[in-house]
């Protein structure tokens, strides 16, 4: 039985489709104090893959109440966006590693189950959970939709070099060269980034990376590719989070289109993780 919570109802519709799996009813509502409820209205099976992504408190709360529900079940738990991925260490005395606690409250619930992440930001994080994890990479499936645009002389580049894995799987699957943006401050109020070995003038350009929040660095990324003479640039992310007027920034910047999965169901999540997490729950 797959079942979707709030955030990813239309995800774990697609793979329950895949897989030929019932897709269970369930009720979400908020009480007026705030308070979230949660009702699996059909019976439980004995085992079950829970598929919610928690981009906000709200939807661990539910992911939480949904894990509560089934926890006399063996549980698969995909959580295609985890959310506080980016705090997953300490830096100041007193601070919480958020990520660890996140994975600690979940724990209690998965002594007989499986966790599938969907390229997380840290993946130290796995080792938080007492149960077998694994981390779905959703990168072919994205640069499978790029090679569809017909991009001339195409570059695959990175922001930084914590992506850089990231973009030489893509470029392999692409059969293009890959690069990632090097930052050099040329005052104390001014910063250039280019690629580090590769000449993009003329060059349809791909920035891949796991995820896309404020697109300020984003947008200035594009700006100063598309100023050192990149023909089009497109950006590529797996989890579309788009806080704010991100989107703007990025179409302001001369992005010429944003590609995304459906860990976040929005509107440029037009490439979807449904096959290898139904690839996973099989195993």
């Amino acid at each position: 039985m797959i079942i979707g919570g709030p955030a990813s109802q239309l995800l774990a519709g697609r793979v329950a489709a895949i897989l030929g799996e019932v897709l269970a009813l369930c009720d979400y509502k908020t009480f007026p104090d705030g308070e979230s409820y949660t009702q699996v209205t059909a019976p439980l099976d004995d085992k079950v893959a829970i598929i919610q992504s928690t981009p906000t408190d709200r939807d661990l709360v539910y992911l939480l109440q949904l894990l509560d529900v089934c926890q006399e079940s063996s549980i698969d738990l995909v959580i295609p966006y985890f959310g506080y991925a980016r705090q997953d260490k300490i830096f100041k005395p007193g601070e919480p590693m958020t990520a660890r606690a996140v994975a600690t409250a979940l724990n209690p619930f998965l002594k007989k189950g499986r966790v599938h992440l969907v390229n997380i930001h840290a993946p130290s994080i796995m080792n938080h959970f007492c149960c077998p994890a694994d981390n779905l990479d959703a990168t072919p499936l994205l640069a499978e939709k790029v090679a569809s645009l017909g991009l001339e002389d195409p570059v695959v580049i990175s922001p930084d070099k914590g992506a850089v894995a990231m973009a030489r799987t893509a470029a392999a699957t692409l059969g293009a060269d890959s690069d990632y943006l090097q930052k050099t401050r040329i005052s104390g109020t001014e910063v250039s980034m280019a690629p580090k070995e590769i000449d993009v003038r003329g060059r349809d350009v791909v920035i891949f990376d796991d995820m896309i929040a404020t697109g300020g660095t984003m947008a200035t990324a594009i700006e100063m590719l598309r100023a050192q003479g990149a023909a089009r640039v497109y950006l590529a992310a797996v989890h579309p989070v788009l806080t704010g007027s991100a989107v703007l920034k990025l179409y302001r910047s001369g992005v010429e289109g944003v590609l995304a999965t459906d860990t976040l169901d929005k509107g440029v999540s037009t490439v979807s993780v449904a096959p290898i997490i139904a690839r996973a729950l099989k195993f």
